[in-house]
């Protein structure tokens, strides 16, 4: 909740001198504070254990980050990874690794411990393990975003990256944005069918970056497409978040989107507004029955301790001021803990008034990754709304 101020002249709290008037005053101040407290509803947030442990693998898949999740059937949830860490976990390190650059599991069953998860990976022809998806072009690699199911198959919104000269952490850019088509999801992603058709609605330049695929929504005949644009400042990224829409029937067909400015849809990409900053590259964006609002979750500025939640509306906002819902332990580690990817999971709920977070921990010190496994793989938090406050 951001704090109200009232700036009073002296001369005025001098003429407030009757018992009436101080009542008044104080009357008005609670009125005000009432409506600050009334517009972000009441959270409160449990670790679910029995999630973590879900993903807590002692061999083959031992984490990974990104951590999306699309509805295949109402039995059938896939989870979409970034790097990913395939080998065994001996005394809590990582031992006979290899690190790829995506991976992907299929979730059976919605709650714990009576959920099971299998984890896919691409194979080389000696048998070791290669990213799930690799870029039809063969430059670099591929991070996969968000998704959706649709009527004509699943689409995945797919971000390639290089190496750059630096030799550290981030040591990467980004250089595509891809949409990827499996036209045979039912079937074992072993087996899946899947091309990649470039996104033409993206800029990547060192004075900041423009994608889409950062959270995907289903509302009505149009799926929501949401995104970043980037302003660099000295050397600071601020992301601010953007919109497009598309018929469902029609997500592949660029020059049918369409992209929010302001109050209305034009099919200009270069008019797209900010709807709101401090955002990350990965989010969600859902809408909560139980509130009758949609909800924002994200990692505050996209790397933090902070998890946030906005509420609004409509699909383009306006969206509130973040609340602050979540502080990471983790990163009272060390300097080198970061925390990252924060997003929420609303087809994994169990009720209309909850959505379930995850959340990754990370180090920019390699050594201390492969040393510590429990960092580098979801963290989940169970998030539950008032809804008495809708």
């Amino acid at each position: 909740m951001k704090p109200i101020i009232l700036y009073l002249r002296l001369d005025c709290l001098i003429m407030m001198t009757t018992q009436k008037n101080i009542l008044k005053f104080i009357w008005l101040f609670a009125s005000l504070l009432l409506m600050a407290c009334a517009s972000q509803p009441h959270v409160s947030v449990e670790v679910l254990p029995d999630y973590n442990a879900l993903f807590e693998r002692q061999e083959g898949w031992t984490g990974a980050d990104g951590a999306y999740t699309v509805k295949l059937s109402e039995n059938r949830i896939l989870w979409l990874f970034g790097d990913t860490w395939y080998g065994e976990i001996r005394n809590g390190r990582h031992e006979h690794a290899v690190i790829i650059n995506n991976s992907i599991a299929i979730q059976r069953g919605l709650r714990p411990p009576e959920a099971s998860v299998r984890f896919y990976a691409g194979k080389a022809p000696g048998g070791q393990e290669l990213a799930f998806i690799r870029p039809a072009d063969g430059r670099g690699w591929l991070w996969i975003y968000d998704g959706i199911q649709t009527a004509n198959g699943l689409y995945l919104f797919l971000i390639q990256l290089d190496r750059t000269a630096e030799r550290d952490s981030f040591g990467f850019k980004i250089i595509g944005s891809w949409l990827g088509h499996v036209t045979n999801p039912a079937d074992s992603p072993d087996n899946w069918r899947l091309s990649q058709c470039r996104i033409p609605w993206a800029r990547f330049s060192p004075s900041g970056d423009t994608l889409f695929g950062s959270a995907l929504m289903r509302q009505g005949t149009f799926i929501y497409i949401y995104g970043v644009t980037e302003e660099v400042t000295g050397g600071i990224r601020n992301k601010s978040m953007i919109l497009a829409r598309v018929l469902e029937n029609r997500i592949g067909q660029f020059d049918q989107w369409q992209f929010f400015a302001g109050e209305q849809w034009t099919t200009d990409f270069n008019k797209s507004s900010r709807l709101c900053d401090g955002m990350a590259n990965e989010y969600s964006v859902s809408y909560l029955p139980g509130l009758e609002k949609y909800v924002a979750v994200y990692t505050e500025n996209g790397f933090s301790r902070n998890i946030v939640l906005r509420f609004a509306a409509d699909p383009g906002g306006p969206w509130s001021e973040p609340q602050k819902v979540y502080t990471c332990p983790e990163m009272n580690r060390g300097e080198d803990v970061f925390c990252y990817a924060a997003k929420g999971h609303p087809d994994l709920a169990p009720s209309p008034g909850e959505i379930i977070v995850t959340y990754v921990a990370n180090s920019s010190d390699f050594d201390r990754i492969a040393a510590d496994a429990g960092l580098y793989r979801p963290r989940f938090l169970g998030v539950r709304f008032n809804i008495s406050e809708k």
